[in-house]
């Protein structure tokens, strides 16, 4: 059975070297679904706790809202780069506050300080997708992702991979040391 939840995220980017509308920095909604997929846990009677997905999710994904999303070899980023500089919102600013860790991956790259995501390939909803897969698939069983952006959608589907040891007090997985992060209940304990 899977447990399904949607996550929205405001950002702007183009499509560099693209032939079309779309090589203009322009902003979009993006909708992510996300469907985690496991057995159903008897103690809350759920695969897993759709808040717990979102939130598991937003901790790293919300380096995608309100940011500027552009391509490694984009030449806006190093004049981006030096606007952000003179104004002196670089390093952050006091009201940048929805910021999740920095990551780097093969695919992209967070700076949370300054609301800036430098991907690998162009970030389209297909690479959306390849982005979100990579920084969560050993967070969660995701089995189908979709992100719709506009009048644009893509989905895949994924192998479940993963078999967590959940809660039986609130459903979300136990810690590396056998805890419930979130009511501190210890595995094999009633």
């Amino acid at each position: 059975m899977r447990s399904i939840t949607k996550l929205n995220l405001q950002y702007a980017h183009r499509f560099y070297n693209f032939k079309g509308e779309a090589q203009y920095l322009h902003g979009h909604t993006g909708i992510l679904t996300i469907e985690v997929e496991d057995t159903v846990n008897p103690g809350v009677n759920m695969v897993f706790p759709c808040n717990e997905i979102k939130k598991t999710a937003w901790n790293i994904l919300q380096n995608f809202d309100h940011a500027l999303v552009l391509r490694h070899d984009d030449p806006l980023l190093p004049a981006i780069c030096d606007v952000y500089e003179k104004q002196g919102i670089r390093n952050g600013a006091p009201n940048n506050l929805m910021t999740g860790p920095a990551f780097h991956t093969e695919l992209a790259t967070a700076y949370p300080e300054c609301r800036l995501v430098v991907t690998k390939e162009t970030m389209t909803v297909e690479g959306m997708i390849k982005i979100v897969y990579d920084l969560l698939k050993d967070k969660l069983n995701i089995v189908k992702l979709t992100f719709i952006s506009g009048d644009n959608t893509a989905s895949q589907e994924f192998p479940s991979t993963l078999s967590m040891s959940r809660c039986p007090c609130c459903g979300i997985a136990f810690d590396e040391n056998g805890i419930c992060p979130k009511c501190g209940c210890r595995r094999n304990s009633n």
